[in-house]
């Protein structure tokens, strides 16, 4: 890593620099992108979990158990994310892709709140929390169908109070076992599923290969508050490197592919907005720029 730098203005101008010498740039975003709308993420600043891990894939499918306890806690946790809106992170995003200087953005996140901010060429890594799919018939209805018809079956949980987890999860631990989970409406017994990759589960494929192409035309990358931590995610800082791209991260704490970037600004995702600032208002004057 060449520089690690504070987030004052004065560092946030070598990220502007970055900006200007690269211009078409590939971003990744993490949870730290959503935390100031109120999501919860998972990691501290040194990359350890803050909770016990999310739920595995393998274990949701295998047992009922399992499913009664995760649908549980996404009644009374999933509201923070319906409700949580765009903040300064998603909308800098949005605005420096409409003045040309972001190719578009692979979040690993699930709220689509970049695409509620304005933004129009994003790649959701990890699928949207906000669907769900039968894993039968393969179906999908929208989460909050599902949870009308979750509350309706379960009435007592809907006054259950959790503080709120990441993607719509609650801090809660009860008896479960009676919780009312329903099968898909369209084959009968299929299992409902958030439309989104669990851990122990694979993105598919055409969205790794969308994600790598949206990095091959680009000339650089820009990881945003995500310490990249899981594979799917630091595949494509891995990747920028073995092209020779230049990688630049807006991070507090500690991320896996450290070592691998020409600049690391620590501040807060939010920074972005003050880095728009500075590039509006002409910073890039007298900064080459490597033709579009």
């Amino acid at each position: 890593m060449d520089q690690v730098l504070s987030g004052d203005s004065g560092n946030l101008e070598a990220l502007a620099a970055f900006f200007a010498r690269y211009p078409r740039l590939a971003v990744i975003t993490g949870a730290g992108v959503s935390t100031a709308s109120g999501i919860p993420d998972y990691r501290d600043d040194s990359g350890d979990w803050k909770r016990p891990p999310p739920m595995q894939h393998q274990v949701f499918m295998a047992s009922h158990a399992a499913r009664q306890r995760y649908w549980a806690r996404a009644l009374v946790g999933f509201h923070t994310l319906q409700q949580a809106r765009p903040n300064a992170a998603h909308a800098a995003l949005a605005r420096l892709e409409s003045q040309g200087h972001v190719s578009g953005v692979i979040t690993q996140n699930v709220d689509g709140l970049h695409q509620r901010a304005g933004s129009r060429r994003v790649i959701d890594l990890h699928g949207r929390a906000d669907m769900v799919r039968c894993m039968g018939c393969g179906a999908r209805r929208m989460r909050h169908d599902l949870h009308a018809e979750l509350a309706a079956r379960n009435p007592y949980w809907r006054e259950a109070g959790a503080r709120a987890g990441p993607d719509g999860d609650a801090d809660l631990e009860a008896d479960f076992s009676g919780f009312r989970v329903p099968d898909c409406t369209r084959c009968g017994d299929g299992i409902y599923k958030p439309d989104v990759v669990f851990f122990g589960d694979s993105v598919p494929r055409t969205t790794v290969e969308a994600a790598f192409a949206m990095l091959a035309e680009s000339d650089a990358l820009l990881v945003v508050g995500s310490s990249l931590m899981v594979f799917s995610g630091f595949r494509f800082a891995r990747e920028a490197a073995r092209q020779d791209k230049p990688i630049a991260c807006l991070n507090l704490g500690r991320t896996r592919a450290d070592a691998l970037y020409a600049l690391k600004v620590q501040a807060p995702a939010e920074a972005l907005d003050s880095l728009c600032g500075m590039l509006e208002n002409g910073f890039s004057r007298g900064v080459s720029r490597r033709p579009a």
